[in-house]
Formats: C-alpha cells, structure tokens, sequence
C-alpha cells in the first residue's frame, strides 16, 4: 500500500524555480519513487524538475505526495520530511 502525505505549499511564491529545485534534489536524495498531486491533476513524478514545475503549484494549496517503496519505515521517514520542506518558505532559505 502506497504511503501518502498531504501538505500545503509554505513558499510564498509556490513551486517556482528555487523551491522547487530544493524540493527535487531532497526528493533525489531519498533514493526512493515519490510523486506529487495537486487535487485536480495526475501525480507526476517528483524526481523530475521540468514535472514538479509544470505542476504550477502555488502558495496555500494542497498537494499529495505519495512513495510505494517495500522498505518498511523508508517512506514514512522521507515522505515526513518533505512535507516539512514544502510547508517552509523555501524562498527564505
């Protein structure tokens, strides 16, 4: 069963360049499959800069993340601390 997360976008400027440059290099260090939604569209996939920005996802809204990886605990764990990336105003980073 896939490991799902919500959480809301915390830059103030949403996923534009620099966030979302910080969130797919943290996304690449997990090593592991993690794709993201917006409510109203396909999860894409959340290693990929060019899918993460055609997401447009913007300040406020809610988007899901989502890791089916068979190693117990792995997902939890980075699935955890993405969301506490995308809540930070990464713009101040």
């Amino acid at each position: 069963m896939p490991t799902q997360r919500t959480v809301t976008i915390g830059s103030r400027l949403g996923l534009h360049a620099r966030p979302a440059t910080l969130f797919v290099k943290a996304v690449n260090e997990t090593g592991l499959p993690v794709f993201i939604a917006r409510p109203d569209q396909d999860p894409v996939d959340a290693r990929s800069m060019l899918a993460v920005m055609a997401l447009g996802a913007n300040h406020g809204e809610t988007v899901t993340l989502t890791c089916d990886d068979a190693e117990e605990g792995a997902a939890d764990r980075a699935l955890d601390e993405l969301v506490e990336l995308l809540s930070s105003d990464m713009d101040d980073a």
